[in-house]
């Protein structure tokens, strides 16, 4: 038996700001345990709480205020000021809990909360940097990777020389190989061995305060990625690639101290099962959002039949902080297909704070409000129902398997539009068909039929209709679905 759970994701500097009273900022200890018991309640299994951490205040003045981020926070806030602006999340001065959001005392009794109601908690772990100006540059300054003065002079935007105690140091900025580097981070050197034993160190502090975590742009430490990325730098230097990677000698430590968390990875560019193997318990599935998006059904399709491990580790979302909101991305109708795919199929399934409301606007992750915005209703209202359809016992643990699309009759190719699947689990069966097009689409489903009765009773529990059918009929010709665009089916028979 597989379990299939679900996360959610929470912005929490931005989030906080909800419970906020007339006398101070809310922290951890602000938020009402219902909070927590609602989302239990919505079949939630882990909570995420993005950017706890420490950041460097000291930073934000001199990074966060470029033109592209001056536009971001304008268009996403257009009454900010400059104390909306609170530093990215992701560039770390060290893993103590943000004053903007409490303490290690409140952090311990939310994670006690939430395991009061059933919810495991999610924290980050940020392998590939640091805050440029972390204390960490002048008590473990060999921990990052560092540069000649000649690799300043030809590539300041990509080199830096901070302000620690030896003046002479240079060093690079974090980065992803394909955009210019993040000038709010300093890069770490994991061609370094004790920059390695300083990384795992770090991350079993950090699991020790929660029950899993969520690690930044993991590929990015891989020596393969690592070396393409620095590789003229790291020679000059006189590091090579190391013998192990470093997400196995890491991971290999966090489950032997904690062999009950979960390890997230956030990877792209077609990595995520190389990550999956060396131990990473549940990868990005940014294809199938792509996908989604792109809507080209034969790639869906595609990408649905790989193999089953591989699927039961990807995890399946059509928003995150990253990404653009899923009300503005798909629009209303076709969201909720999309929402239906994701939330029905094997894997974990990654909602976004924000996500059920039907919120339409991408925060960037510097600012630390956001503005308020009218609830959609029908959007609430479907995210509702589903949420309680997937938590079943049928759909959370059963077994998954993808039924072809065969055409209803000669000429009609409307079939390809039609995705369908189903799970079973004891007597337990459920039928999601949903049809990705904006046209009409029909289809036949082969069923397996046997020791089930002569007429046959298809609950349409995501509708609220339901459908009778000869035996005869569906074991012959299969069963015949006819659907509006961008519309599903989920049958209990």
């Amino acid at each position: 038996m597989t379990f299939n759970p679900a996360l959610y994701e929470i912005n929490t500097r931005v989030w906080l700001r909800q419970f906020d009273s007339n006398r101070r900022r809310a922290t951890l200890k602000d938020v009402p345990d219902s909070y927590w018991a609602n989302l239990a309640k919505k079949g939630m299994d882990y909570v995420w709480l993005m950017g706890v951490w420490q950041t460097s205040p000291s930073s934000i003045e001199k990074y966060c205020f470029e033109s592209s981020l001056v536009d971001a926070y304008k268009k996403a806030l257009p009454d900010w000021h400059k104390e909306d602006v609170i530093g990215s999340p992701y560039a770390i001065d060290s893993y103590k809990i943000n004053p903007l959001v409490g303490d290690e005392d409140e952090l311990a009794k939310t994670r006690k909360q939430l395991k009061k109601h059933g919810l495991k908690l999610i924290l980050d772990f940020v392998s590939n940097h640091f805050n440029a100006e972390t204390s960490l540059l002048n008590t473990n300054p060999d921990i990052f990777l560092s540069a000649h003065f000649e690799n300043y002079k030809s590539s300041w935007d990509t080199f830096f020389h901070p302000d620690t105690n030896d003046k002479t140091l240079y060093f690079a900025h974090g980065r992803d190989p394909f955009f210019p580097a993040w000038k709010d981070t300093v890069q770490v050197n994991h061609f370094n061995p004790r920059t390695r034993e300083f990384m795992i160190e770090t991350l079993l502090k950090v699991a020790d305060m929660c029950d899993g975590v969520r690690c930044d742009m993991a590929m990015l430490s891989t020596n393969e990625v690592f070396e393409k990325t620095w590789g003229g730098v790291l020679s000059a230097q006189g590091f090579s690639k190391l013998n192990t990677e470093f997400w196995e000698d890491a991971l290999k430590a966090l489950k032997e101290k904690f062999p009950n968390h979960i390890a997230i990875a956030e990877v792209y560019w077609d990595m995520e099962w190389k990550l999956q193997k060396m131990g990473f318990d549940y990868t990005y599935d940014k294809i199938l959002t792509d996908r989604l998006d792109t809507g080209n059904q034969f790639k869906i399709r595609g990408h649905l039949k790989a193999e089953q491990e591989y699927q039961q580790k990807s995890v399946r979302f059509i928003e995150n902080h990253d990404e653009d909101r899923a009300a503005t991305t798909f629009g209303n109708v076709k969201e909720k297909a999309a929402a239906i795919i994701m939330s029905t199929l094997q894997g974990m399934r990654f909602y976004n704070d924000g996500q059920w409301e039907g919120n339409k606007i991408k925060i960037p992750c510097q600012l630390g409000r956001a503005p308020k915005e009218a609830l959609d209703k029908d959007i609430k209202i479907f995210y509702d129902w589903l949420l309680e359809i997937i938590k079943a016992p049928v759909i959370k643990e059963g077994n998954w398997e993808l039924h072809e699309s065969l055409p209803a009759w000669g000429t009609n190719d409307t079939y390809n539009n039609i995705f369908a699947w189903e799970w079973t689990l004891g007597n337990e069966r459920r039928l999601v068909v949903v049809n990705y097009s904006n046209v009409v689409s029909t289809c036949r489903l082969a069923l397996d039929l046997k020791d089930s009765p002569e007429e046959l009773i298809f609950t349409d529990i995501l509708n609220g209709v339901r459908y009778t059918r000869s035996n005869e009929e569906v074991d012959k010709d299969g069963l015949f679905i006819q659907l509006d665009p961008y519309k599903s089916h989920i049958f209990s028979f």
